[in-house]
C-alpha cells in the first residue's frame, strides 16, 4: 500500500486538494474541469493523468467549483474516513448542480470500481463512474453523460500504465514531482482493498520512466519521487524479447534515474518489506543524489497478527530488515504504517508493536485503527472484535510513543548540517524557507536576504526542533 493518511502524528492528512494546471494558460480553454484528490500519492498522480486527458479535450483546470463544467473526485477506499468524507463532497456538489444545468459530477479511482452502482442508480450522486485503468476513455464517457446515458467504465487491466500519457503536474511547486512506475498489487494483504480496486500489478516501462523523469528535471524540478503500491517488486521485461535490452529491477531503475544529474534527487514510495534487497540499499547508499530514506510499513509488531495479515514475514524478520538497512546506511531515515487494533489483537500484540517502534526508532508513523474494508479478505475470514474504544485508546499510545520517537530523532540532529532543497516558503513565516533533507526531514530556516529561490540547493546548521520539524540557520 502507498503512503496511508496520518492520524497528525505529523502531518495533515491529503484531503479534498482541489487542482489548477502548473503552467498553463487557462484563457485558452472555453470549458473547465474542477477536481479534488483524496488518500495516496498514487490518487494524486492519477489526477494529473487525468488532467493530461481533459487537456487533450478542450478542458481546462479551475479551483472555482461555480465555473467547472465537469467536477470530479478522485477518491480513495483505503480508510472509512475517507469514504465518509467523499460522499459529503459528492452530496454538496448534487447542490451545485442544480444551480448548474450543464454541470457533471464524476468519481474516480478506488471508490469508482467498489461503489459505481450506489453512485449511479440507487443514490444517483454523479453522472459518471470511472475506475483507475479506465481514464482513457474519459473524453467517451463524458460524451455520454452529456446525452443523458449513464457513463461507466470500471474495468480493470492487466495491461495499462499511462506510460505515453505527459502528466501535467498540477498544483505544482515547480520543484518536486511524482512519477508512477508501476500500477496495482499482487500482495494480498488481508485488510487493504488495493488489489481488488486496482488490480494485478505490472511494471511500466523502464524507458519512458527514465525519459518523463529526464523531462521533468530539464524542466526546473529538481526532485522526482517514483510511486507504485510496492516499488520493490518492480521488474520490466521488454515486450520484444530483444536480448540487447535486457529486463528492468527497481535497483537498476533508481541508477538509471539517478544518472540522469547528480542535482536531481530521487525519492521512491512504497517498500514492502519483503521485497526490499541488498542491491536496492547499495544502490541508495552509492549515489548521493538518492535520498536515504526508505518508507518502511510494519502494520503490527506481532508476528500472529502480520500472520493473519498475510504480510509473510515474521517481527525478527522485519527488525533483522531494519538492522540491515542501518548497517548498509547508518545516515538512513525510516518511516511506517502502523495498525492499531486488528482483527484478534490482544494487549500483547499491541505491547508487541510498540516493542517494534522502539527498535526501529521510526521517524515518523502513518497510523490509524483498523475498519473493515468492504470486499477485503479480512472481511471474508476475520471478526473484527476489538472495541472501538480499545482501539483508540491503543492508537492514542501509539501516537504518543511517534511522537517520543520523532522528538528524539529530531534531536539528535541538533548540531548537525544538512543539505537542503527549497521548496517553497514556510506555512508560518514568509521569511523563511521550507525544505527536506535527504531523510526526508522538514527544515525550516530563516531566508536572511540571500539569492536563494525555491529549487535551491543550501546548506543547513541544525541548531533547535520541535518533534515535526528541524529549525535551522544557512551555513557557508
Amino acid at each position: 500500500m502507498l503512503d496511508l493518511m496520518t492520524d497528525k502524528t505529523h502531518n495533515e492528512e491529503r484531503q479534498g486538494e482541489a487542482y489548477a494546471p502548473f503552467a498553463n494558460d487557462l484563457n485558452q480553454y472555453k470549458k473547465r474541469f474542477y477536481i479534488e484528490s483524496y488518500g495516496c500519492q498514487m490518487n494524486f498522480s492519477d489526477s494529473e493523468i487525468v488532467a493530461s486527458i481533459l487537456n487533450k479535450e478542450g478542458y481546462g483546470a479551475t479551483r472555482n467549483l461555480e465555473e467547472a463544467d465537469l467536477i470530479f473526485i478522485n477518491t480513495c477506499s483505503v480508510r472509512e474516513k475517507a469514504e465518509q468524507t467523499v460522499r459529503k463532497r459528492l452530496t454538496e456538489f448534487r447542490k451545485l448542480k442544480v444551480a448548474n444545468k450543464g454541470m457533471l459530477v464524476g468519481v474516480l479511482g478506488c471508490m469508482a470500481e467498489r461503489l459505481k452502482t450506489k453512485f449511479l442508480e440507487e443514490e444517483k450522486l454523479v453522472d459518471i463512474v470511472v475506475g483507475p485503468d479506465a481514464y482513457r476513455a474519459l473524453p467517451q464517457l463524458v460524451s455520454e453523460a452529456e446525452s443523458g446515458q449513464k457513463a461507466i467504465n470500471v474495468l480493470l487491466s492487466r495491461e495499462e500504465t499511462y506510460a505515453d500519457i505527459a502528466p501535467i503536474r498540477l498544483d505544482s511547486n515547480g520543484v518536486t514531482a511524482f512519477v508512477s512506475i508501476m500500477r496495482g498489487c499482487n500482495n494480498m494483504c488481508t485488510f487493504c482493498v488495493v488489489p481488488f480496486t486496482r488490480g494485478r500489478e505490472r511494471s511500466r516501462d523502464a524507458v519512458s520512466i527514465v525519459a518523463e523523469c529526464r523531462d521533468v528535471f530539464e524542466r526546473g524540478f529538481k526532485e522526482v519521487t517514483l510511486l507504485g503500491q510496492n516499488v520493490d517488486s518492480y521488474y520490466y521485461t521488454p515486450e520484444n524479447g530483444d536480448a540487447t535490452a535486457p529486463p528492468v529491477n527497481f535497483a537498476q531503475l533508481l541508477e538509471m534515474v539517478a544518472n540522469i544529474s547528480p542535482e536531481l534527487r530521487v525519492r521512491f514510495s512504497t517498500s514492502h518489506p519483503k521485497d526490499i534487497t541488498d542491491e536496492v540499499l547499495y544502490t541508495m547508499a552509492k549515489y548521493e543524489n538518492i535520498c536515504k530514506y526508505i518508507h518502511l510499513p510494519v502494520q503490527s509488531g506481532s508476528t500472529r497478527i502480520l500472520q493473519l495479515m498475510n504480510r509473510t514475514y515474521t517481527k525478527e524478520w522485519y527488525m533483522a530488515k531494519v538492522d540491515r538497512i542501518k548497517e548498509i546506511m547508518p545516515d538512513c531515515g525510516i518511516s511506517s504504517d502502523i495498525i492499531a487494533g486488528f482483527c484478534t489483537e490482544e494487549e500483547q500484540d499491541h505491547i508487541d508493536t510498540l516493542n517494534v517502534m522502539r527498535y526501529s526508532k521510526y521517524d515518523l508513523s502513518y497510523t490509524f485503527a483498523y475498519s473493515v474494508r468492504p470486499g477485503t479478505l479480512a472481511e471474508r475470514r476475520f471478526e473484527d472484535d476489538v472495541p472501538n474504544d480499545v482501539k483508540k485508546r491503543r492508537l492514542a499510545e501509539i501516537v504518543d510513543l511517534q511522537n517520543k520517537l520523532s522528538l528524539e530523532s529530531n534531536q539528535k540532529d541538533i548540531g548537525k548540517t544538512f543539505k537542503v532543497l527549497i521548496e517553497s516558503d514556510s506555512k508560518r513565516s514568509e521569511t523563511d524557507w521550507m525544505g527536506r533533507s535527504s531523510q526526508n526531514k522538514v527544515v525550516v530556516f530563516p531566508k536572511n536576504n540571500s539569492n536563494l529561490k525555491k529549487g535551491d540547493y543550501v546548506n543547513v546548521l541544525v541548531h533547535d526542533c520541535s518533534k515535526a520539524t528541524l529549525i535551522g540557520s544557512i551555513c557557508n
